[in-house]
């Protein structure tokens, strides 16, 4: 008799539908002895790849030194969650290769110029399903509505 576990792995496919139904994540990637995460948010291409904007600065710097990063993304309701995470190289699309995102919807969040297009080749995909238990949530005050 095998024993219920409330951890599952997700499929490659059921990673990536839950890649395309998100738009925010976070990207961890090197800037020389560091490890940094920032928050962005994302689409997904048609060859399956991961693209997002960046302004200059530290992040598109340690993209252009180091291509290696993870990705991630997450969601939580009141009984499941989710947890895809994403390996793969980063590189920055050059002015070709633009056209084709034209309907993604990739435009930045935040009112700043950021006109680099970065692309994450996926080497490898993986996710987990997770079964909740919070039994402190009834101990949280109820909602007020004003």
């Amino acid at each position: 008799m095998s024993e219920h576990s409330p951890v599952s792995n997700l499929t490659t496919e059921q990673c990536w539908e839950l890649l395309h139904a998100q738009e925010f994540g976070r990207l961890a990637f090197h800037l020389l002895d560091e490890v940094h995460i920032v928050p962005l948010n994302y689409a997904v291409d048609a060859d399956r790849r991961l693209v997002f904007r960046t302004a200059e600065g530290s992040k598109l710097l340690g993209l252009t030194i180091n291509d290696d990063v993870a990705f991630e993304i997450d969601e939580f309701g009141d009984e499941e969650a989710h947890s895809v995470v994403v390996r793969g190289r980063a590189r920055q699309l050059e002015r070709h290769e633009l056209d084709a995102l034209d309907q993604l919807p990739l435009r930045p969040w935040v009112d700043t110029a950021k006109f680099n297009v970065i692309a994450i080749d996926v080497d490898e995909i993986n996710g987990r399903r997770f079964e909740l238990t919070r039994p402190w949530t009834h101990l949280r005050p109820p909602h007020d509505h004003v």
